[in-house]
């Protein structure tokens, strides 16, 4: 298969910023006024999983079938995904799209995946499992926040990007100074061997309130219509499995994480909800703060009556070549 061209869209923001609906209005646009076919790839991890539906927010089955989509309900939720072999995929995905004489639109929020995309990712030390035994003996006598605190002293960067509760990524970045004696955000910039470094879109779409306030409460809002749907239910599904546990990377996902634990320790509905609420507001602040580092990116404000018009003529101008 040829090699993809940076013929693509990339469309990003925040959690709950109307990324879904801006995706599938560029592509029911192109294909009503341009007579051009898109083809949505999903840059979210937690997309991938398989029966993990309402806590994710992933798009209905109407949804799913009005514009193709690409790398939502790839795994099971004992599995992991990375951010090497996203951009892998992506790269496949993008050539064969691109092939097809259809154009990829890649929307979501996971900004390592944006990340590996655009810019690559190094090549890692490979894991030591003696060291990582070692880090989460340490982290259930001390807690993870102040693991993160360590990180903080030694690698700021790679710290600022995560929460302080992030066991998996907290414990990679420490394992890799132990390891290395460097930062985990010193092997990030060395350059990348995914064969995908560099691939910048023809724009970046980025969606961003002017008014924190205002994603806030669209964050809570969609919680509790999640809570409507049956999140408690279907996390109670995904519990009586049985082979899952809190330590994986698909229950370590925001909400999940809150809910498992609150079934866990018994806590009222109303606790755990408002850790799921908070932790997701950390979430798309640290996906904001990813955002902004990004100069070259286009900024829409999502919270504007005319956003969806903004993004379509921001489409338009990409698709021509202008500025």
């Amino acid at each position: 298969m040829a090699a993809p061209s940076s013929r693509y869209l990339a469309l990003a923001g925040p959690t709950a910023s109307g990324k879904t609906a801006s995706a599938l209005a560029i592509a029911r646009h192109a294909h009503t006024h341009w007579n051009l076919q898109v083809e949505i790839i999903s840059v979210d991890s937690a997309l991938v999983y398989r029966g993990m539906d309402i806590g994710t927010a992933k798009p209905t089955a109407e949804e799913l079938a009005t514009v193709p989509h690409h790398l939502i309900d790839i795994i099971d939720p004992r599995e992991s995904y990375s951010a090497a072999q996203f951009a892998r995929d992506a790269q496949q995905l993008i050539a064969g799209i691109q092939q097809r004489g259809h154009l990829p639109l890649l929307a979501g929020g996971t900004m390592l995946y944006f990340k590996a995309l655009f810019e690559g990712l190094s090549e890692l030390p490979e894991a030591e499992p003696a060291l990582r035994s070692q880090l989460e003996q340490e982290a259930q006598r001390h807690g993870w926040p102040a693991m993160h605190a360590r990180l903080t002293k030694i690698d700021p960067v790679t710290a600022a990007r995560l929460a302080p509760n992030d066991s998996q990524r907290i414990g990679r970045a420490l394992e890799v100074w132990h390891a290395t004696g460097k930062p985990l955000s010193h092997w990030h910039a060395q350059g990348s061997d995914t064969g995908v470094a560099g691939l910048r879109p023809l724009a970046l779409i980025s969606l961003e309130p002017s008014e924190r306030s205002w994603l806030h409460q669209r964050i809570a809002q969609r919680f509790d219509l999640m809570l409507e749907q049956g999140f408690l239910q279907e996390m109670q599904a995904l519990r009586a499995r049985g082979h899952l546990h809190p330590n994986l990377p698909s229950m370590r996902c925001v909400g999940y994480r809150q809910a498992w634990e609150g079934l866990d320790s018994g806590e009222d509905l109303s606790v755990w909800r408002e850790k799921a609420i908070a932790a997701t507001r950390q979430l798309a602040k640290r996906q904001l703060t990813w955002l902004r580092s990004m100069p070259w990116r286009q900024s829409v404000a999502c919270d504007a009556e005319d956003a969806l018009q903004q993004v379509l003529a921001r489409t338009e101008a990409a698709l021509k070549g202008q500025p």
